[in-house]
């Protein structure tokens, strides 16, 4: 019905065309400025946490396992816009009052971080305890051996779950444009409210998200790829 409606009528036709064209920069604009920088940033952070994470997790101090342990569960067991909602909307109420994008920032970090720990935990397990012995054997000690035999073999085991945990997250910041921050889906969501064409503008938000993610998939089988040459079959 709709789109034989539009076809019947070459002048909403042509205004949606209109729209669709003079909406795509400012589009383009929030993904650039905004929603891959975010992706990045709290990427970043989100696995320095869920390094620190991990080797809490395998820890022989129980402390560290615990409060690991807690983060963890805490951080999967709940709703990420729940978090974000807390972070931005709860935490003013006790006298913590944190901008859109730090607060955005904060929660996806987190969030990525408990994931992404139980992603590095798993691939450090997967390396043969043998290495350990190797490497203890030559002389090395626990953070040499980490540092030099075992993250970099784990990394390797790590990249295809930890390129999708990023994919997913380029597609989860559209989650922060309820907490105000002006990332591409919010861009979408004002403009729409000028001119009600929702469908439209959502769906050129979302084929943006699926370019996005296209490309991010192919770099992620080049790199998977390449990595594959390192690793004995």
């Amino acid at each position: 019905m709709y789109l034989n409606n539009m076809l019947m009528d070459p002048e909403r036709l042509e205004r949606l065309v209109n729209i669709a064209e003079s909406s795509l920069l400012p589009l383009v604009k929030g993904a650039l400025l905004y929603t891959i920088p975010l992706a990045f940033i709290t990427f970043v952070i989100g696995l320095a946490i869920a390094l620190l994470t991990a080797l809490a997790r395998l820890s022989s101090i129980k402390a560290l396992q615990w409060i690991a342990r807690a983060y963890v569960s805490a951080i999967r067991g709940t709703p990420l816009l729940v978090q974000l909602f807390i972070i931005f909307y709860g935490l003013p109420t006790i006298g913590i009052i944190i901008d859109p994008l730090p607060a955005a920032i904060i929660g996806f970090s987190l969030n990525v971080g408990a994931y992404a720990s139980e992603i590095i935990r798993a691939a450090i397990l997967s390396i043969p305890k043998g290495q350990w012995e190797a490497a203890y054997s030559l002389g090395m000690d626990d953070v040499q051996t980490l540092r030099r035999i075992i993250l970099p073999q784990a990394a390797r085991v790590s990249v295809p779950p930890l390129s999708n945990t990023f994919i997913s997250l380029v597609k989860d910041t559209s989650l922060a444009s309820l907490i105000l921050v002006s990332e591409m889906f919010r861009k979408a969501q004002e403009i729409a409210a000028t001119n009600y064409e929702f469908l439209l503008l959502y769906t050129e938000a979302a084929l943006i998200y699926w370019i996005i993610c296209f490309f991010l998939s192919i770099i992620q089988g080049n790199i998977e790829s390449r990595l594959s040459r390192y690793v004995v079959r």
